[in-house]
């Protein structure tokens, strides 16, 4: 049996589940956090897929190799420990 495919009964008895769980007052913040997440997950997908789609073509490797760049800059111009304040 395929986990993919729960159908509208295992819909159901999810959300009562849920509902028993969490109480109706919460249920609505979880649903707007859980669409929150979703989306910015379907966001970072698509320019994931946007990017990788370019760089194969040779168009935008140079935004990533600034990035990498300044990240290395920045590391290097970290405090070293002996010159951080104890508090």
């Amino acid at each position: 049996m395929p986990f993919g495919n729960i159908g509208p009964l295992g819909f159901l008895v999810i959300l009562i589940l849920a509902l028993i769980i969490f109480g109706p007052n919460k249920l609505p913040e979880l649903g707007r956090a859980m669409g929150t997440t979703l989306k910015e997950f379907k966001k970072a997908t698509q320019d994931l897929t946007d990017s990788s789609s370019s760089q194969a073509q040779g168009n935008s490797s140079e935004p990533l190799k600034t990035t990498l760049g300044e990240a290395t800059h920045d590391h290097r111009d970290a405090a070293k420990p002996e010159e951080m304040k104890h508090v």
